[in-house]
């Protein structure tokens, strides 16, 4: 192993955790070299890395510290031996990047933005035959990425190889001119310069070449793992080591010579370093430049830049527009005045920050006018067409920020629009309006009148009948052969009686209780008229439509008056109108009033009045027309009785009544057993009426606490015998508890003793 002497500069040491953060931010990096000296042993080169960040989405800060790798090729030509790691290197001269390319007037979207940081050392190396190799691995690159594999896991490794050749000749690397516009517009030439300078004046020659990756997510607080692994956020160079991998191209849209697709194709010129074609996908594209330098016809080293193309739809600063009554073609913006000779220009060019200068020209009559206010105000001599320019930064030096609009004035004759409207205030009937409209180019050519009441009518003297009364908003808009347009409004009080008042029902015949609904069908009345019923037995109400409850039989006439909020009176007779018939009054007593699966019959006694006849339905099909019937229920349940009684008049009544009819069980359990195989009493089982009994347990127990026998079958018993198994229980008092549940869900449990004789 050679012998290695590196000095660096640094001004303060921090702890490795003081610097080591993860979020997706890296967005590209170079690394060049600078020759010191060279004293036949070894050359002294300063290092400059320069890294991009994006700024935007919350992204890591640049580390405070970078730490650097240093290789040396084996003399096998492919084998990397480490040396040494060189940390504590601080960032420097950090500042935002601006460039736009070619397009100053370019609107870069809020989320895009570009930040640069420098690390400078300098390394000392002794003269070898291979070449020496300085790398700084970081993860990661943005999720976003649209033409790599996993972007938001993979980093980056930006990288320096200085050979033998170099060190010997006191080498210096190309050094790239600018960095790529933060921005290029999608569907537009790239068109970007990315050249080098050689200060040797070796010749460069330029390609495409894959980014490198190393590095990934573990260790950044979200992922296990260890982040200076070759898997994590910060790799070690002591573990990490080259070569390292190419990036994963989501292949075959896009590929190392291929890294953005585009028609024609994005590509580099190898002899200029001019990137050229058309985009035509929006997003973010990884892209690998490699510059290498040749002299005498040998290559003595390459330079890598990693960088990524943010592609967007672009929209430009700087647009001419005006307010305008049409457009033509785009650019020929055309302003009307009817009447009014004094004519303003307002002017709604943009983007403000982007204008330095505004330039107006008018031939008026022969007279050519200028301004250079953004708004202007033009006064004209008489009817017609003028036209002109309006200039944005037409005059401004080397500005690429330019537009320009034409402008079309035409000044008509005035129109003016007038109407006037009559009709009866006090009688319901049409309004009737009148057109005063005129205009100096001629014929009126169309009306629009709008009425205040969601109608509308384009007839040039319409007649408008209102459904309804109100304070009503009326307008007329009207329109000439040129266009002009004026409007005028009126608003029209509208409160008139109705010419007739209708209500329905128009007759009503009707049992005891009558309630009644009187629906006012009468236009135009609203909440603001006065009304006044009356309801022929004592009752009166002031509402548009009442309900009214007539309480005794008999024959009724009723009136109503309406008065308008302006006093205008109509009123109203309908004699003998509402005819109520008397009504018997259902009602019944049944019992017994609790019925059984064991007493299911039911007793109806009458007490209706004034009923001549009697109608039941019991829930369950069964029918009477008894006035006293008995009925039996054939099953258990829940039914409502209905009592229909009809008066002589021919009105009826009728009362419903509900009757439970429950299903009962009865469970007796027997206090003694001999089960002696006689027939008689030789187990023990509850006795009693059991349908619909469910979830049932009988527990034996002896009087040490042994359950002896469990089951959950009624209709099986307690032999004597543990479990009902073989082995026989003594003689003697045990203890049983049994629980169920009733067929309606009822809980019921019982306990007692039970005697077991031998």
């Amino acid at each position: 192993m050679k012998h290695l002497i590196i000095r660096i500069s640094f001004l303060l040491v921090f702890l490795l955790s003081a610097w080591v953060g993860y979020s997706a931010h890296i967005v590209g990096g170079d690394m060049v070299y600078k020759c010191q000296g060279f004293d036949g042993v070894e050359g002294s080169f300063e290092i400059t890395m320069t890294l991009y960040r994006d700024t935007q989405g919350g992204g890591a800060q640049f580390d405070p510290q970078g730490r650097f790798g240093l290789f040396e090729l084996d003399s096998d030509g492919i084998t990397w031996n480490y040396l040494r790691t060189i940390d504590n290197i601080n960032v420097q001269d950090v500042s935002n990047v601006t460039n736009v390319g070619s397009n100053p007037c370019l609107i870069i979207p809020p989320n895009i933005g570009v930040q640069k940081g420098l690390y400078k050392f300098v390394v000392n190396l002794p003269l070898t035959n291979t070449e020496y190799m300085i790398a700084y691995q970081r993860c990661c690159r943005n999720q976003s990425i649209t033409n790599i594999v996993s972007p938001g896991d993979t980093g980056s490794v930006t990288s320096i190889n200085i050979s033998g050749a170099a060190i010997s000749t006191c080498n210096d690397s190309p050094v790239f001119n600018e960095f790529p516009p933060i921005v290029i517009c999608a569907n537009q030439d790239v068109n970007f310069q990315h050249s080098a300078t050689d200060p040797d004046g070796d010749v460069l020659v330029y390609s495409f070449c894959s980014p490198l990756a190393s590095g990934g997510t573990d260790g950044s607080g979200t992922n296990g793992g260890d982040l200076n692994s070759c898997t994590g956020v910060t790799p070690s160079p002591a573990i990490c080591m080259p070569p390292y991998d190419p990036v994963q191209f989501l292949q075959p849209t896009y590929q190392v010579f291929n890294p953005m697709g585009g028609s024609p194709q994005v590509s580099i010129n190898a002899n200029t370093g001019l990137i050229s074609g058309i985009p035509l996908i929006s997003g973010q594209f990884v892209v690998g430049i490699c510059v290498e330098e040749f002299r005498g016809g040998l290559s003595i080293g390459k330079v890598r830049r990693d960088f990524q193309f943010n592609v967007t739809n672009c929209d430009d600063g700087v647009f001419a527009n005006i307010e305008a009554d049409d457009i033509i073609d785009g650019k020929n913006y055309v302003v009307n005045s009817c009447g009014d000779n004094v004519v303003n220009l307002v002017n709604t060019s943009g983007l403000p920050q982007f204008i330095e200068e505004y330039y107006w020209e008018f031939d008026i009559d022969g007279d050519l006018q200028t301004f250079n206010t953004r708004d202007i105000t033009l006064t004209l001599p008489d009817y017609g067409t003028y036209t002109g320019v309006m200039q944005i930064n037409n005059n401004v030096p080397a500005s690429g920020c330019r537009d320009t609009a034409e402008v079309t004035v035409n000044l008509y004759p005035p129109i003016l629009a007038e109407y006037t409207f009559d009709y009866d205030t006090c009688v319901a009937g049409p309004v009737e309006f009148t057109n005063l409209s005129s205009s100096g180019a001629g014929a009126i050519i169309e009306n629009n009148w709008s009425f205040g009441d969601f109608n509308t009518s384009m007839a040039a003297a319409p007649s408008h009948t209102y459904l309804t009364p109100g304070l009503f908003g009326t307008q007329l808009e009207v329109v000439d052969g040129n266009n002009c347009r004026d409007t005028t409004s009126y608003a029209l009080s509208y409160f008139p009686i109705p010419g007739l008042l209708i209500v329905e029902p128009n007759s009503f015949v009707g049992c005891l209780p009558a309630n009644i609904f009187f629906n006012n069908l009468s236009t135009p009345i609203d909440s603001s008229y006065d009304l006044s019923w009356d309801f022929g037995d004592g009752g009166f109400s002031g509402e548009i439509s009442p309900f009214h409850n007539y309480e005794d039989f008999g024959t009724y006439s009723v009136s109503l008056q309406v008065t308008s909020p302006i006093g205008c009176t109509t009123s109203t007779s309908f004699n003998e109108w509402i005819t109520v018939e008397p009504s018997p009054t259902a009602a019944f007593d049944c019992t017994p009033e609790e019925l059984s699966n064991f007493n299911s019959t039911l007793e109806i006694t009458d007490q209706s009045e004034d009923a001549i006849d009697w109608f039941y339905t019991f829930g369950d099909g069964g029918i009477s027309y008894d006035q006293d019937p008995f009925y039996t229920y054939q099953d258990t349940g829940v039914y409502n009785i209905i009592q229909v009684v009809r008066h002589e008049s021919g009105c009826t009544d009728t009362l419903i009544k509900v009757v439970d009819v429950s299903p009962l069980v009865t469970l007796h359990m027997p206090n003694a057993f001999t089960p002696n195989n006689d027939g008689l009493n030789d187990d023990f089982r509850g006795k009693g009426y059991l349908p619909g009994i469910r979830n049932y347990t009988l527990s034996i127990w002896s009087r040490w606490g042994e359950r002896i026998f469990e089951n959950n079958d009624p209709d099986q018993g307690w032999n004597g015998e543990y479990n009902n198994a073989g082995k026989q229980a003594m003689g003697g008092v045990y203890v049983y508890t049994v629980q169920y549940t009733g067929p309606r869900g009822n809980a019921f449990e019982l306990k007692g003793n039970v005697t077991l004789i031998r």
